[in-house]
């Protein structure tokens, strides 16, 4: 039998999941305009003109910080992005389990009783996230919760199922997770070499002050604000914590496909996904909890 080449998910979850990626992409877009800006009135604070129109642009460049500190103090969009990603993981396992014929969705006579309850759940996830509710996209509110892809899944024999959910979603979150932890090695080294280079910058311009000690425009301060913005950025895209988490749990799920070949009934194949998801989920709700302790 020739198998789906993917998934398609709930509308739910496409919405939950465009709503994630931009809150995250606002909020470090913000963060990054204000580094930029404080930049900005660094390079400006060393003095180069003393007319009413360089100083105006120089007060306008601290009404844009301000204008984005406002902005995320009224909108969060860290929290839309946290919450929007939770509620896009929470129904992206559920329908893996509703798939495969795992619980809470185990393998019934009719089809249409775990059809109802997994559109039970959604509503129950809709209630409770009320909050971000209104926030959600529009666009995708009339395609279908149970999508017909989903229903073609779950109705394949035990071996194509457990072929499909090899090769799309543990195979696809091993090197989804493995790439990700690669990229974040990289990031940092990248990152702290800025950094290295930036304090070296800064040494050099005190050295040169003590030899020249008569010249009047030292960039120090830009320098100062250039360096602080990298040791934040780097607090907030936290590059080694995730690439520790992103290993940790890439292996864990190396060690969970190696059991996919002991899962040779229903009941043993829905453990064996139970397994799984639990250890997804497990790793969406740690970095759930890193990012509202940040």
């Amino acid at each position: 039998m020739t198998l789906q080449r993917k998934i398609k998910y709930p509308a739910l979850y496409e919405a939950a999941s465009a709503l994630s990626a931009d809150s995250q992409s606002g909020y470090l877009n913000s963060i990054k305009s204000e580094y930029a800006l404080l930049l900005i009135a660094a390079i400006l604070s060393v003095g180069f003109s003393n007319s009413r129109i360089y100083f105006v642009i120089y007060a306008l460049v601290f009404v844009g910080t301000l204008i984005l500190l406002l902005w995320r103090s009224k909108e969060k969009p860290e929290q839309d992005w946290y919450k929007g990603r939770a509620l896009a993981e929470s129904i992206k396992t559920s329908t893996w389990r509703y798939c495969m014929r795992a619980s809470p969705f185990e393998d019934v006579p009719k089809v249409q009783i775990r059809r109802a309850e997994f559109r039970n759940y959604l509503n129950g996830i809709l209630d409770a996230n009320k909050l971000i509710g209104h926030k959600l996209p529009p666009e995708r509110a009339d395609e279908d919760q149970v999508t017909p892809e989903m229903e073609k899944i779950r109705a394949l024999s035990l071996h194509d199922r457990r072929e499909f959910y090899l090769e799309h979603r543990i195979k696809e979150q091993r090197t989804w997770y493995r790439n990700k932890a690669l990229y974040n090695k990289r990031a940092s080294r990248r990152w702290v070499q800025a950094g290295v280079t930036v304090y070296g910058l800064a040494i050099l311009i005190v050295l040169l002050r003590i030899a020249y000690p008569d010249w009047g425009l030292w960039p120090i301060d830009p320098v100062i604000v250039l360096a602080s913005s990298i040791i934040g950025w780097m607090q907030i895209k936290k590059f080694n914590e995730l690439t520790s988490a992103y290993t940790l749990t890439a292996f864990e799920i190396g060690i969970i496909q190696g059991k996919a070949s002991e899962a040779m009934t229903e009941p043993e194949f829905a453990d064996f996904v139970k397994e799984a998801e639990q250890a997804f989920s497990r790793e969406h709700t740690q970095w759930a909890a890193r990012q509202e302790a940040a």
